[in-house]
């Protein structure tokens, strides 16, 4: 497995289905980084992102509970000994939102634990905040199921 985090190979995999996926492709993720257990992803800021009224500029809470979920599972699912032919899906995921953001947003994703059944991970996101200053605007926590290919 730690082959696989030696080359770019996993990042352009995961890439190639996040851009054919149809909805994290509207947001326009992108896989920054991978290692075991751990996953940077960013979601760049787009005017189509952001709230308009009261709150206008920042970027829609949406958006971020997206980015903690996406990072979260896959990063469960890159840490599992078969990632490509294994699968998850969201059991729970707890967001908790800190301060407004409007800039790009960035997650960091760090794996807890991998059961036989479930796995947890915990993210970070940091993003440009009203005053200009880069700082974490959402933190979250997901369970997720998963699914590996000898599962009945």
């Amino acid at each position: 497995m730690d082959d696989v985090y030696d080359s770019e190979d996993a990042r352009a995999f995961l890439q190639q289905y996040i851009d054919q996926h149809g909805y994290l492709s509207f947001l326009d993720l992108q896989v920054e980084s991978m290692t075991p257990g751990e996953m940077v992803m960013r979601v760049p800021y787009d005017d189509k992102l952001a709230n308009r009224g009261q709150g206008n500029g920042n970027v829609h809470g949406g958006i971020a509970a997206t980015i903690i979920d996406t990072a979260g599972g896959l990063s469960v699912q890159a840490s599992l000994d078969d990632p490509i032919d294994s699968g998850v899906a969201t059991i729970d995921l707890n967001v908790s939102y800190l301060r407004p953001a409007r800039g790009d947003l960035v997650a960091t994703a760090e794996v807890v634990r991998i059961g036989s059944t479930v796995g947890v991970a915990t993210v970070d996101v940091e993003s440009k905040v009203p005053d200009g200053n880069q700082e974490t605007v959402a933190v979250g926590r997901g369970s997720f199921r998963i699914f590996r290919p000898d599962d009945s």
